[in-house]
């Protein structure tokens, strides 16, 4: 985004917190939810605000998306019941446990070799290899294809060139494919397994919508976290006050994890499509137009959080939407909690201060919401 999000969306909640954004170049217009409340009661309405469609305004801005009623992030009731079901049991407490306790040796890994370092770039040295490795330890992918996905899944969100994106979202897509079918055949004790093997209202999902939701883990699992790592450690070496509380032992750890999400907020937005006439905000919504859901905004609403610019590590309660709400809440949140807080937890006992060393880089796009590159310096305690 060109401007400072925060300070629009500041000027959009005080003069107009529901409002119409007309079409322009051949698009159609949408709806900007920007408040905290009204978000939240959107987020938890899938009734009359429906996600086949699609979830991400650019997406909706071309025309339907495609994975829509296959991959579970655009799926409405009652497919997106029985096929959020289904994911779930493969996310056992077992295979969670096995899962969280490699993020933490990862993560102490990975910040012990760069300790002591003159610069680094915290994106590609460390952030990038813990999500992306944890979700393909949670699908069982290979070491030796896991190089493959990251690039693939960096392309997806943000390659240069629409031709790019389309290009990366269709190797991961077969590269999945390929796997269900091989999982099927021999399956394993893993997500892919549980997918190409499970049935739904008694028939099995085809390959190509195994892969989708694949696709959507790790888009969704690699994505968001990593740029929630980047924006973590930024912050930390921004507000050094807050770290030293941190290092200090005076804050607990999973109450600083809702604050870094908060201040991260990975997705700026998502988007429904209203199934019937409705009022949002006092505003008369039409059956069929986009509404747009600002995560950026609703986290930084003065009406739902104090001071909401101020980063403050023990704010609570802290009921922030940087991980969706309501029956499409995040399917992976508990991995994202467990990679942030063994990212403290590590930097806590090892780590005496983080300075910024260059320039961070922002993320172009409309939906991810972070940086690409952060050039730091950590100094060892």
């Amino acid at each position: 985004m060109e401007h400072d999000p925060f300070e629009f969306f500041a000027e959009v909640r005080a003069s107009e917190p529901v409002y119409w954004h007309a079409s322009s170049a051949g698009r159609p217009g949408f709806w900007v939810v920007a408040g905290y409340t009204d978000v939240v009661s959107c987020y938890g309405d899938s009734e009359t605000l429906a996600s086949g469609r699609g979830t991400v305004l650019d997406v909706l801005l071309r025309g339907d998306d495609s994975a829509g009623g296959s991959m579970l992030a655009v799926t409405d009731r009652p497919r997106h019941r029985e096929l959020r079901a289904l994911m779930w049991r493969a996310l056992s407490p077992k295979v969670l446990g096995r899962v969280a306790l490699k993020i933490e040796e990862r993560t102490a890994a990975l910040i012990g070799d760069a300790l002591g370092t003159e610069s680094f770039d915290f994106a590609t040295r460390i952030a990038e290899h813990v999500p992306m490795n944890t979700i393909c330890d949670l699908l069982s992918i290979p070491e030796a294809e896991r190089p493959d996905l990251l690039r693939w899944s960096k392309g997806a969100l943000t390659g240069a060139e629409e031709l790019d994106s389309l290009e990366s979202r269709n190797e991961l897509v077969l590269y999945f494919m390929d796997l269900a079918q091989r999982r099927r055949a021999a399956p394993g004790d893993d997500v892919i397994s549980t997918m190409a093997t499970g049935l739904i209202q008694g028939e099995p999902l085809s390959l190509e919508e195994v892969a989708l939701n694949c696709y959507s883990l790790i888009i969704g699992g690699d994505e968001s976290s990593r740029v929630s790592a980047i924006s973590t450690v930024k912050a930390l070496a921004e507000h050094p006050a807050q770290w030293r509380t941190l290092r200090a032992g005076d804050v607990d750890l999973d109450t600083a994890v809702e604050e870094a999400l908060r201040w991260a907020t990975p997705s700026f937005h998502f988007a429904r499509t209203a199934t019937r006439d409705q009022v949002i905000g006092g505003r008369q919504i039409r059956a069929g137009d986009i509404v747009t859901l600002w995560n950026i905004s609703a986290n930084n609403d003065e009406r739902a959080f104090d001071e909401p610019r101020t980063l403050d590590l023990s704010r609570s309660p802290n009921k922030h939407v940087a991980l969706g709400h309501g029956p499409h809440y995040c399917l992976g949140a508990f991995l994202g909690r467990a990679e942030l807080r063994a990212l403290l937890s590590v930097l806590v006992g090892t780590v005496r201060d983080v300075e910024i060393t260059g320039p961070a880089t922002r993320i172009q796009s409309i939906f991810l919401n972070g940086y690409s590159s952060l050039p730091v310096r950590f100094l060892p305690r």
